[in-house]
Formats: structure tokens, C-alpha cells, sequence
């Protein structure tokens, strides 16, 4: 039974170790890595599941890369599963971190590097916007609910809309969608 549950955890570590190493560009450009392990490659849960994870963490305050990962670690392991998928996520940030933090001053003025960041900002881009495309294919969103997500995103980037209230309204909305308007099956 041990046994079991230390390859459970050490699997968690791997994965969400993994997974953090290579997520560049925020927590939304590692959506497609958290798939990929997760439903495709590991079973844990499935894609549906996975969307609703994705749409609590998003609506919870703190970091997006670590929320889900605590999600994910609680549904398969409770407490000490939440525990072991947080600390996996951050640490390889950390370290990274913690290397640029010692090295960056020397290099800072760099042409070199600076032509780096100006060719990883574009693909930063692109790294969040197809896990944006997928997870719309997986939330439904079809042309005639695609201006949901479209005004609300106009709300919060020219409006200026706080995007707690923008979750909050959607929240209601949704709610009562599902309670009162929508027809049962």
C-alpha cells in the first residue's frame, strides 16, 4: 500500500516537475502540457473534468500554474496530493529564477540576449493563444455563444472591467441559465 502511494506521488513529482520546467509564457502555456499528461498520457482525468478545472483555477486568486496543479493534485491524492503537485509546479520556476537572479545583472545589456527575449516574446504569444483556441473547442464555445467570451474580454481590455467582476457576472449568469432558462433534458 506504501509502495503504491509513493509511485503515485513520485509520479505527480515527475509530471508537475515537468511540467513546470517547460512552461514558458504563464500558467495558460502549459494548458496543452497539463493535457497532454494528464488526460492523454496518464488517464488521470478526462478533458471534460480538465475544462472545469481549468475555469475554477482561472476564477481563483494566486498564480494559475499552481492552482491547477493544486486542483488536479486534490482530486487524485486529497491534501498531501495538492501539496506534492504545488511544490513540483513551482520548483523548477524557483530555480530558474533563482539562476537568472544571480547571472541577469552581468548580462542584462547584452545584445545577445536581448535578441532572445525579442524572438521568445511572439512565440510567448502563440503559446497562449492555441491553448485559448483548444479551450474553446472544449468549452462549446460555437458562433452563437462566441460573443461571451468576446465581450467579456472587450470589457476588461477597453473598458477596463475588473475581471473579478466579469467572473462574478458570468458566474450569475450561468446559474441561473442552468436553473431557470435553460430547458432540462
Amino acid at each position: 500500500m506504501h509502495y503504491e502511494l509513493l509511485i503515485m506521488h513520485y509520479e505527480l513529482i515527475k509530471t508537475f516537475f515537468k511540467i513546470g520546467a517547460v512552461t514558458f509564457g504563464g500558467g495558460y502555456a502549459m494548458i496543452p502540457i497539463i493535457e497532454t499528461e494528464v488526460v492523454d498520457k496518464h488517464h488521470w482525468m478526462t478533458k471534460e473534468e480538465l475544462v472545469d478545472l481549468i475555469a475554477v483555477a482561472q476564477s481563483c486568486p494566486g498564480v494559475f500554474a499552481i492552482n491547477i496543479s493544486i486542483f488536479i493534485g486534490y482530486k487524485l491524492k486529497k491534501t498531501w496530493g495538492a501539496i506534492t503537485t504545488a511544490f513540483a509546479t513551482a520548483l523548477p520556476s524557483f530555480l530558474i529564477i533563482l539562476l537568472i537572479a544571480m547571472f541577469f545583472l552581468r548580462f542584462k545589456d547584452n545584445a545577445v540576449i536581448e535578441a532572445i527575449f525579442r524572438g521568445i516574446r511572439p512565440a510567448v504569444v502563440a503559446l497562449i493563444a492555441v491553448p485559448t483556441f483548444r479551450l474553446a473547442q472544449s468549452a462549446n464555445i460555437t458562433l452563437t455563444n462566441c460573443w461571451i467570451p468576446v465581450g467579456c474580454a472587450i470589457a476588461i481590455w477597453a473598458l477596463g472591467v475588473s475581471p473579478i467582476l466579469v467572473i462574478a457576472v458570468a458566474g450569475t449568469a450561468g446559474y441561473i441559465y442552468g436553473q431557470f432558462i435553460k430547458p432540462t433534458e
